[in-house]
């Protein structure tokens, strides 16, 4: 039996929430006990159609289908103390297969970059709680780029950040509107489905999908 080539990948830059952790899920609840403070049942259930949104962008979508004068300077500040609250308590799971890919990574002499729609702050201390800050050569954050997801800005700057063109790097994704950012910046795309599944549109491009992340090991490297 002759053994398949393992594809050239000169870097790979990852999202975030979602993908390197298990955090959607804890945001969802943060935003379920937010909104009912302010009057709004099941306000969680937004997230299904924000995954992957920078602040910008869930704050025009909150405007637009759920109250033009919606209070979000106070929504996120709740949000935000809610989620830490989890955090602290019950802390954030590192998603399985994380750390081996990384560390697959960088063995393989891959430049490793993030492109993710969180605040840099939040960003930063997430990812040194879950001890994978050091792995990144490249970090780009959601208020740091003009335009957020499905815009490809992110990756590009990431990209660019990390001395890859995006054509040899490989995104790696959970949320639609990141696989299209990453898609139109003209990089390959792995999908790692977390709270919401590729529609088909998304599906005709994307290079790869996978259950986790130990599973893109094999599929970069054999």
């Amino acid at each position: 039996m002759i053994k398949k080539k393992p594809v050239s990948v000169k870097g790979l830059v990852f999202d975030m929430d979602g993908l390197l952790l298990d955090s959607e899920k804890v945001v969802k609840r943060s935003w379920d006990y937010a909104g009912k403070e302010l009057g709004y049942e099941n306000f969680g259930d937004h997230i299904y159609n924000t995954v992957g949104f920078n602040l910008k962008r869930r704050t025009e979508y909150f405007k637009t289908n759920v109250d033009l004068d919606f209070p979000m300077d106070r929504f996120a500040q709740m949000t935000r103390e809610y989620y830490y609250k989890i955090a602290d308590k019950e802390g954030i799971a590192v998603k399985k297969g994380a750390p081996e890919l990384l560390n697959a990574a960088k063995s393989h002499g891959c430049m490793i970059g993030l492109a993710t729609s969180s605040r840099q702050i939040h960003a930063e201390q997430s990812l040194k709680r879950a001890g994978l800050y050091d792995y990144f050569d490249g970090k780009v954050f959601g208020d740091t780029v003009k335009e957020g997801k499905p815009s490809p800005e992110i990756y590009l700057k990431a990209c660019k950040s990390i001395g890859i063109e995006p054509e040899d790097a490989v995104a790696l994704e959970d949320a639609p509107s990141g696989a299209i950012s990453a898609h139109a910046a003209g990089m390959r795309v792995i999908v790692v489905p977390d709270l919401v599944q590729p529609p088909e549109e998304v599906k005709q491009f994307l290079w790869k999908q996978a259950e986790d992340l130990e599973r893109v090991i094999e599929m970069i490297w054999g």
